[in-house]
């Protein structure tokens, strides 16, 4: 009786170790490995994941310099007043959402502020408003500035 009482506690410990082991076997951590790789890439891959694409300020100054976009400059009206880039169209962007009549719905839209924040939000609010041609200027004006572009002051 007491080496069967043995026998069935070594191998309920020896289950209960192999199951351990299953449970993080090369398939188990491979499969978390890749979720891990593709979350971490999939911000490199692609600029256009929230449904605007992402920009550099050299891109949209070419953008700009090409007349394809309609210029949106969604800071307040005092940061404006300090200095804009040319042809830009103030609509703040805690107002956006009740004047998008203003906006062409069958243009790019290129969104800047001060450095990239509120027109991340603002990219957001047109996307969601249905627009699909939303392009995000990173690192705002104060980006656009610091590589020497000009402004209207």
């Amino acid at each position: 009786m007491n080496i069967f009482k043995k026998t069935i506690s070594i191998s309920i410990l020896l289950i209960i170790l192999f199951a351990g082991i299953g449970c993080i076997d090369n398939e188990d951590t491979q499969g978390m490995e890749t979720a891990t790789i593709s979350a971490d890439t999939s911000n490199d891959e692609s600029d256009t994941l929230n449904g605007f694409t992402d920009i550099s300020i050299e891109q949209a100054k070419q953008m700009i310099d090409n007349n394809e976009v309609f210029l949106l400059d969604v800071r307040t009206q005092e940061e404006f007043d300090e200095g804009y880039i040319e042809g830009a169209i103030l609509i703040p962007d805690y107002e956006l959402a009740s004047r998008l009549s203003e906006l062409p719905e069958d243009e790019k839209i290129l969104v800047y502020c001060r450095s990239g924040r509120r027109s991340v939000t603002a990219s957001n609010i047109l996307v969601d408003a249905g627009y699909t041609d939303v392009y995000n200027m990173l690192g705002g004006i104060n980006g656009w500035k610091g590589v020497k572009y000009p402004v209207v002051t």
